[in-house]
C-alpha cells in the first residue's frame, strides 16, 4: 500500500459508456492517453484500483477499458473514483515554480498582506478547470478558481499560496446592514 502523500492524482472515472464495461475517464495528465502508461492506477487509500487495457479519445474525455470491468453494472460502480499514481513514477519538478497539484493540499492560503485566510483542503476539477477548496479559519469552505489572477503566488517550499478573492466575493454591507 502506498501512502496518500506519495500519490499524484491523475484521473477520475466520469460514467459508464455503453454496455460492455467501458467507461469515460477524465485524464489530468499533460497527454491524456499517457494515463495508460501507469498501470495499475491506485485509489485514494494507496491500493491498486484499476489496470487500464485500452483507451480512445471521446468528447474531451477518454473511453477506456480495464481488467475485470466487463459490463455496465461494474462500470457504473466506478463513477467518481479518483485515480492516482505513485509519485516515484514521475520526475520531481526541477524548478521551484513547478509543482504537482497534489502538493497544494494542506498549504496555507494567505491574502496579499500575508495574513492567513485559511488552508487548502483539496483541489477539485469538475470539468471546467482546477478549483482550490479553501477552508477558512471559520465558516464554510469555498472554491476559488486556480488561475494566475486568483493565485498570483505559489510557494510549496514555503507552505503557502497567495490568493486574491474576486471582487464579487468580497461583499460589502448593504444599507440594511449598516447601523
Amino acid at each position: 500500500m502506498t501512502e496518500k502523500s506519495d500519490l499524484i492524482f491523475v484521473a477520475q472515472v466520469a460514467a459508464s459508456f455503453g454496455v460492455k464495461g467501458e467507461f469515460k475517464l477524465l485524464s489530468y495528465t499533460a497527454d491524456p492517453l499517457s494515463v495508460l502508461e501507469y498501470n495499475p492506477l491506485f485509489n485514494d487509500k494507496g491500493e491498486p484500483a484499476l489496470s487500464l487495457t485500452g483507451a480512445r479519445a471521446h468528447k474531451g474525455a477518454l473511453v477506456v477499458r480495464a481488467d475485470g470491468i466487463d459490463d455496465k453494472d461494474k462500470a457504473d460502480k466506478l463513477k467518481g473514483l479518483k485515480l492516482y499514481v505513485p509519485r516515484l513514477a514521475f520526475a520531481e519538478p526541477e524548478d521551484e515554480d513547478d509543482f504537482y497539484i497534489t502538493d497544494l493540499i494542506g498549504l496555507e492560503a494567505r491574502n496579499g498582506s500575508g495574513e492567513v485566510v485559511g488552508r487548502i483542503k483539496n483541489v477539485d476539477n469538475f470539468g471546467a478547470g482546477d478549483l482550490l477548496d479553501i477552508q477558512p479559519k471559520s465558516g464554510a469552505s469555498f472554491y476559488l478558481a486556480f488561475t494566475r489572477e486568483n493565485v498570483p503566488e505559489v510557494s510549496v517550499t514555503g507552505g503557502y499560496v497567495v490568493i486574491e478573492l474576486p471582487p464579487e466575493t468580497q461583499a460589502e454591507p448593504s444599507d440594511a446592514e449598516q447601523p
